[in-house]
């Protein structure tokens, strides 16, 4: 067989031509040391801040420190699974999140990844689980409420879409309940409720999930659990991702609320992990960037110019005190970083004020721009009417005779803590709460006996909903969101009150 040289050349250069250099690198690390959900991996030198490691096994990892030798990491996952000279690779991703819709109604962890046994979440999209604020030109101030259903919040703390309010007080004096009460609220709206569960226990979640799901909540509302059995770099991130999924849903143009319960166990938890990662420890063992911890957490939240859609993130933070302590380093932290704060005393709780809120350690800083006209007119001297209580209460303990006039404002004052109590999940429309509200502070309750205000309050909101009148009067507050005009309100009530009297 005869070979033609030629053939041979052309066949050569052909391959030649064809030739495709397709070179892959790979960024690859060695582990040095690693325990208690922290690794220190050596030779991984173009490594990210926040950038995602993949270790042996299916553990992965999040990079926290960039030292000159190493690279301190935090171990999502089962860190029993890493031993030291195990390799890693880095991605050269930023950590992310799936997000989107597909999580609604869903019990998932930081990950993701869900938690309620319901089968596995197929997103179509993810985003990155830091992520620069939005700024103030791409902002507008909050005109819009937020209604929790509850009286002494919409009258006296208004919540507007695109808040930041801290709940912060002791243990167990109902800052989940007020949380809980407000993403039922939202039922038959436009909000898609986000509750971050940080350090809490199973059970804990368990019961929020049940209440949700008894009041048919949960199909407007995602729960992101790390639990207190979960290694502290899971509760470092959750709340991240928690804010991670409302910032898809407000950049669409939705309205999204979001609970952080709470936030002092997600501060011990990165104290935990910066100690283990042997960063200098500030007051109370805490790191020096433990306040931009939080401010980079809760200026996500924001309401959007209408050029980007006018959507909405309003945060709902909790923060632990300690026996009424609100100038510990923590909650002043926060504090300083929101736009108001929901104080609960315990001393109100168990004297049977519910919501035990201290109206005089609140405050709102959006104020009336978070309420409607009907709630802002009624409720104008409520916060005076409730200081001058107080003053008036502590001083009549001394036993001296008391003028009419001061007699007349303690009764007020009495009757004002009990309208404004109200009962676990009772929740009630901004029109039944300015009626409540109207009829205190236009003195038609001043004949009504201390005890029977409840009785009185729940008699007179079944009577107006079923009065022709008073469906006219709910009807047309809907409609324009202030009190009606004319004098049909008062003579619905004059006639209920000598009725009822």
């Amino acid at each position: 067989m005869k070979i033609d040289p030629l053939e041979i050349s052309s066949l050569i250069k052909e391959q030649i031509r064809k030739y495709e250099k397709d070179l892959k690198t790979e960024n690859i690390g060695t582990v040095i040391s690693v325990g208690d959900g922290i690794a220190l991996v050596y030779g991984l030198d173009n490594a990210m801040a926040g950038e995602l490691l993949v270790f042996p096994n299916g553990v992965y990892g999040m990079v926290q420190n960039l030292e000159k030798n190493n690279v301190g990491a935090i171990l999502l996952n089962d860190s029993s699974l890493v031993k030291e000279g195990d390799q890693v690779k880095s991605t050269g991703r930023i950590l992310e999140v799936g997000v989107g819709e597909e999580y609604i109604g869903r019990i998932v962890n930081p990950l993701g990844q869900p938690l309620d046994g319901l089968g596995k979440i197929e997103t179509k999209k993810t985003r990155p689980i830091e992520r620069k604020a939005t700024g103030v030109i791409d902002r507008q101030s909050v005109n819009q409420p937020l209604e929790t259903g509850l009286k002494v919040l919409d009258a006296l703390v208004p919540i507007g879409r695109g808040q930041r309010e801290l709940i912060i007080g002791d243990r167990q004096t109902g800052k989940t309940s007020i949380a809980v009460d407000t993403i039922i609220n939202q039922k038959g709206g436009d909000v898609i409720c986000i509750y971050v569960a940080i350090g809490q226990k199973q059970t804990t979640v368990l019961n929020v999930y049940e209440t949700l799901k008894k009041h048919d909540a949960m199909k407007y509302s995602i729960i992101v659990a790390a639990n207190a059995s979960d290694p502290a770099p899971l509760l470092y991130l959750a709340p991240y991702s928690g804010v991670t999924m409302g910032e898809e849903f407000m950049f669409e143009g939705k309205h999204v609320l979001i609970i952080y319960d709470d936030l002092t166990k997600h501060a011990i938890a990165y104290r935990e992990l910066s100690l283990l990662l042997r960063r200098p420890p500030g007051r109370e063992a805490f790191p020096g960037d433990v306040f931009y911890l939080h401010s980079r957490l809760l200026e996500r939240a924001a309401k959007l110019s209408d050029a980007l859609g006018g959507g909405s993130i309003t945060a709902l933070p909790i923060i632990e005190t300690q026996e009424g302590d609100i100038s510990a380093y923590i909650p002043t932290n926060v504090i300083s970083i929101t736009d108001g704060q929901i104080f609960l005393q315990s001393q109100l709780f168990y004297s049977g004020v519910r919501p035990a809120i201290n109206p005089g350690l609140s405050v709102s800083r959006v104020g009336g721009a978070a309420q409607h006209k009907a709630i802002k007119k009624v409720s104008g001297t409520l916060r005076l009417d409730l200081a001058s209580y107080r003053e008036l209460e502590a001083f009549t303990q001394f036993g001296s005779d008391l003028d009419d006039a001061t007699k007349a404002r303690l009764d007020r004052g009495e009757r004002t803590v009990e309208i404004l109590k109200q009962g676990l999940h009772d929740i009630l429309p901004f029109e039944l709460q300015a009626i409540s509200i109207y009829s205190l502070t236009k003195g038609y309750l001043d004949r009504v006996k201390v005890s029977e205000v409840n009785r009185f309050e729940k008699e007179l909101h079944d009577f107006i909903t079923r009065d022709e009148e008073g469906k006219k009067i709910i009807k047309e507050m809907k409609k324009t969101k202030s009190l009606p005009e004319g004098d049909s309100l008062d003579n619905l009530l004059d006639n209920f009150v000598n009725d009822f009297i």
